[in-house]
């Protein structure tokens, strides 16, 4: 049998290989933007983005060998799946539409689910609900920093 940890972690890295839907004719309209001052770290987003995508795997995991095969269990890889859905959705939708709206609305959604997501797997695990801080604390200022992108660049909202 395949261990749970290498299952979650292979859906994961399949389901981030989405963001290879973007093209060079969209990432050039995302270069042109104008962008805040402040926004110093974004180099190091895909760094960022590679650890929360590790910590939210890791929190599926311990999820999973908690009650292996509960339908709760089942529920919450959904869940966990949908939220990385969106996540990975996020950078190609709007890159693709052209339009910032569009991925701060997805900001918006996946912060939601993530939150209920790490409600719910509070009562599990205290460990796997904190591996999910990553993403909880990443979204908030992924979304603003669109917002800010936003407000720079009105043409493209």
């Amino acid at each position: 049998m395949i261990p749970s940890w290498i299952i979650i972690g292979a859906v994961t890295f399949l389901i981030a290989l989405g963001s290879f839907l973007i093209t060079p004719r969209d990432v050039k309209w995302f270069a042109r933007l104008s962008r805040p001052r402040w926004l110093v770290f974004e180099p190091l987003i895909p760094v960022i983005w590679t650890v929360i995508f590790i910590s939210g795997a890791a929190s599926a995991t311990i999820v999973w060998q908690k009650k292996p095969g509960s339908l709760i269990t089942w529920l919450l890889m959904a869940l966990y799946l949908v939220v990385e859905l969106i996540t990975v959705a996020y950078i190609p939708l709007m890159l693709r539409f052209r339009s910032l709206k569009t991925g701060e609305i997805f900001g918006l959604i996946g912060l939601i689910l993530a939150v209920v997501l790490a409600i719910c797997v509070l009562p599990i695990s205290f460990i796997a609900a904190l591996l999910l801080l990553p993403y909880l604390i990443w979204t908030p200022i992924g979304t603003y920093t669109t917002d800010e992108l936003r407000e720079l660049n009105p043409q493209d909202a």
